[in-house]
């Protein structure tokens, strides 16, 4: 029986000519992304027919040799409550049960594992909490974590110039059921040395973790950076990154200006997901992430399924994974609000850009007829500069607020602009309390739950 490092390695030098190829991808030219996307949309489709009873069912009366994204858009869509409830009928392995691939995950802690030494399972209770469950295979596995680093690895191969290896360090979660862990783990190699600080670790013991590794690259959820960002700036962590990855959750405006400031490198935003890897992954110099083209069909959409042109703000996404045949995703419902950039990026790739996401329509407050957008919240908040982290919770008739803060704010003011704000977009007298707490808690994942609406 091969032990989880004979895999590993073996996983590595097979994944090596799929990295090449993915890195090759990023020059394609538009015409031929999108012969790639109808080729393997196809490909998909046969699979599916052949292998998955759910989807052979939903599918029905579809012919594999002539869908394109015009008619993939005819298809029903499919939701995360849909996948948890019919997975057993969804995967194409008789073996991955649910029971299983639950029983898998419960048994990991920090440390990756091979699923029947041949798959990766991983989780995510996503913004709204519910979860989800996500199996890839031996070559999904290698694309999820290329898709992901593709372009940082390009940038790192294209300027590095010392004798010892370039470090990367992940300020994420600390269990393996999240991929930034277990991936990270699977194709960790002397050329890239990695390693990974729980973001609910003591953030001392992460400063002093960061002080004593030097990373080249300081990667991690968009939350904990700036944490880091004031540890900078008051003396503590004296680190040097030459680029900053930043992923699983927004990055929002005020973040990418502190990350900036404190180490005047490239942000590389990577939006990612358990359900497919990067959707979209930043290359330093344009102003948002491209769309991973080659690897997935995303459509923009409003609250009603309508598609969602260039400059226009989504109300959700349907996303298509086309490479993972193992748990097919054909248009998965994902509550992110996305733009499309209708421009070229200065690197000179085809494949598209989308502003840094901002948000999901799950983090709306609703008042009877009134939505409140977390900008609301977001505006005045974001303006505290000693607010490190802050959490918001809707109430029946406005919010209760819990702000960490490094340093004194006048609570009452910041209340009162908050209310306000709601008075503006139409919430009636609103009930606002603002409070200063030592520590905010996290997801199982490691992740910020920044807005949670009422049950």
């Amino acid at each position: 029986m091969p032990t989880y490092e004979d895999l590993r390695q073996r996983h590595i030098e097979e994944a090596q000519p799929i990295m090449r190829e993915l890195i090759e991808r990023i020059d394609w030219p538009a015409d031929r992304l999108a012969e790639h996307r109808q080729s393997e949309l196809r490909r998909l489709a046969r699979t599916v027919q052949a292998a998955s009873p759910w989807h052979r069912k939903r599918l029905a009366g579809l012919d594999p040799d002539t869908l394109d994204e015009r008619s993939l858009a005819e298809l029903p869509v499919m939701t995360k409550d849909d996948l948890m409830a019919n997975f057993d009928e969804i995967v194409t392995d008789d073996r991955l049960r649910l029971e299983v691939v639950e029983a898998h995950l419960s048994g990991l802690d920090h440390r990756d594992a091979y699923l029947l030494d041949r798959y990766h399972a991983c989780a995510s209770g996503g913004s709204s909490g519910r979860r989800g469950v996500f199996c890839h295979d031996w070559d999904a596995w290698a694309l999820f974590w290329y898709s992901c680093t593709r372009r940082l690895i390009r940038a790192l191969l294209a300027s590095w110039d010392e004798p010892r290896p370039p470090r990367l360090s992940m300020v994420a979660a600390g269990n393996a059921a999240h991929p930034t862990v277990s991936a990270s783990q699977t194709f960790a190699t002397p050329k890239l040395l990695t390693r990974t600080f729980g973001v609910t670790m003591p953030l001392e013991r992460i400063v002093e973790g960061l002080n004593e590794y030097q990373p080249t690259v300081l990667a991690g959820y968009a939350s904990a950076l700036p944490l880091l960002t004031r540890e900078v700036q008051e003396g503590r962590l004296r680190i040097a990154p030459r680029l900053v990855l930043t992923t699983s959750e927004p990055l929002l405006p005020e973040i990418r200006e502190a990350i900036e400031q404190a180490w005047d490198a490239p942000v590389m935003n990577v939006y990612a997901c358990c359900e497919a890897g990067a959707l979209a992954a930043g290359c330093g110099q344009g102003p948002g992430p491209h769309l991973s083209d080659d690897l997935v069909v995303v459509e923009p959409v409003d609250e009603l399924g309508r598609p969602v042109p260039p400059g226009e703000r989504s109300a959700k996404v349907y996303v298509t994974n086309l490479y993972n045949h193992t748990l097919p995703l054909i248009r998965y419902e994902i509550t992110d609000e996305v733009t499309v950039l209708d421009e070229p990026c200065p690197c000179g790739s085809a494949q598209r850009m989308v502003a840094d996401p901002q948000g999901r329509l799950d983090d709306c407050f609703r008042y009877g007829d009134v939505v409140v957008h977390p900008y609301v919240f977001r505006s005045p908040l974001a303006r505290e500069r000693v607010v490190l982290e802050y959490q918001v919770r809707q109430t029946a008739r406005g919010a209760e607020v819990a702000v960490r803060c490094d340093g004194q704010v006048d609570l009452e003011a910041l209340r009162s602009r908050i209310a306000a704000d709601l008075a503006k977009v139409g919430l009636a007298s609103p009930e606002v309390s603002v409070s200063a707490v030592d520590r905010i808690g996290r997801q199982d994942t490691g992740k910020l739950r920044r807005f949670v609406p009422r049950g």
